[in-house]
């Protein structure tokens, strides 16, 4: 506030106050000027500083469409190999297999910080996908297609975390999510093109466009698929992601897999989990983002979330076929609640393996 402003104020307060008869009465004056003054300061500071954060909001913000929104990218290093040589032996997953046996353990956590030093043999699985000749992937049957596709999916999404290890949080995403999180990198799932049997796709839509049936021209190339099991074999790099399985899927395995999968998942409390005292039944937000997936095989004909929606009972039924008899009986029944547990975007990283200061 500015001297004349002031000068103003004090006047407009001795007006309504009226003349002041002793000392006292001016004191009490004074006393009211100086804590008006303080509050108008105290508003004027705290708008200043609102003022602030949205300028740096909004130039972060420009930033970050500057630099990332709606750029595609893509590792054109990488794929000269595949553009410039035909892959002479017949497509395997014995580079992957190697790295996921090299850096993955038994819990699923990722040693990402030793794969960076050594990702010959990613590499070398990568440009085993963008080679695949299409025809040999017609010629194989669902379960190895599925199996294909998962595969795809998580070791992208390792070559994904590898290109920005260590991840440094965004002005924005820092907010919300983890510092040391795959939401750290912009766009990753839209704007991060691979190839894939010669033709560049995103992780988007191997998930969503082919896994999930919901792009149309990717269903008529690759196939139509009916496998909600992806969900506990897709591996986002997150911890609360489906642990990533140290081999790769299989199609003459797929089914043994996808149960083994779906047991570790549900077994987890930190994936789900039953309170009978009172009736509670927390489940995934992945089965909260994804269980209309599961209707069309699971709908029971009663029982399960009274109440609930048809993705509820559903992804309850599915979740009862492999829990012990107590624990899937008390889900039958349906006299609980649902809560969905909190998603940690912490990345699935050995702790061992944390970023080394740089």
């Amino acid at each position: 506030m500015n001297s004349f402003a002031a000068g103003a104020f004090a006047g407009a307060l001795v007006l309504q106050l009226g003349p002041c008869s002793s000392a006292t009465e001016a004191d009490r004056l004074l006393e009211t000027l100086a804590r008006c003054l303080m509050k108008r300061r105290s508003k004027i500071v705290l708008g200043a500083s609102v003022t602030m954060l949205g300028v740096l909001a909004f130039l972060g913000w420009c930033v970050y469409r500057a630099n990332f929104v709606g750029k595609t990218q893509f590792d054109t290093a990488l794929y000269q190999a595949a553009s410039t040589t035909t892959q002479a032996a017949p497509f395997s997953y014995d580079g992957y297999a190697a790295t996921l046996n090299a850096y993955v353990d038994d819990k699923g956590m990722v040693n990402y910080r030793k794969m960076t030093e050594d990702h010959k043999n990613l590499n070398d699985f990568l440009i085993a996908m963008a080679h695949l000749d299409f025809k040999a992937y017609q010629s194989w049957d669902e379960k190895a297609q599925i199996a294909f596709w998962i595969n795809a999916y998580n070791a992208l999404t390792l070559k994904v975390i590898i290109d920005h290890y260590p991840i440094k949080a965004g002005l924005l995403s820092g907010l919300v999510y983890p510092a040391n999180s795959i939401r750290g990198i912009p766009e990753v799932w839209d704007k991060f093109q691979f190839l894939v049997m010669g033709k560049k796709m995103t992780l988007n839509e191997i998930e969503h466009g082919v896994l999930r049936g919901q792009n149309k021209d990717l269903v008529e190339r690759y196939g139509r698929f009916y496998e909600p099991r992806i969900h506990v074999a897709l591996v986002c790099a997150a911890m609360s992601c489906p642990a990533l399985r140290n081999e790769p899927f299989v199609g003459d395995k797929l089914d043994e897999q996808l149960i083994g999968q779906t047991r570790r998942f549900v077994s987890n409390s930190t994936r789900f989990r039953i309170t009978r005292d009172p009736g509670k039944v927390y489940l995934s937000s992945i089965f909260k983002w994804f269980g209309e997936d599961f209707v069309t095989g699971y709908k029971p004909d009663i029982g399960f979330a009274v109440g609930g929606s048809d993705a509820e009972t559903a992804t309850l039924h599915f979740v009862s076929g492999y829990l012990p008899a107590a624990d899937a009986e008390f889900l039958k029944a349906g006299e609980y609640s649902i809560k969905y547990l909190k998603y940690d975007w912490t990345l699935n990283e050995l702790k061992t393996a944390a970023a080394e200061p740089r």
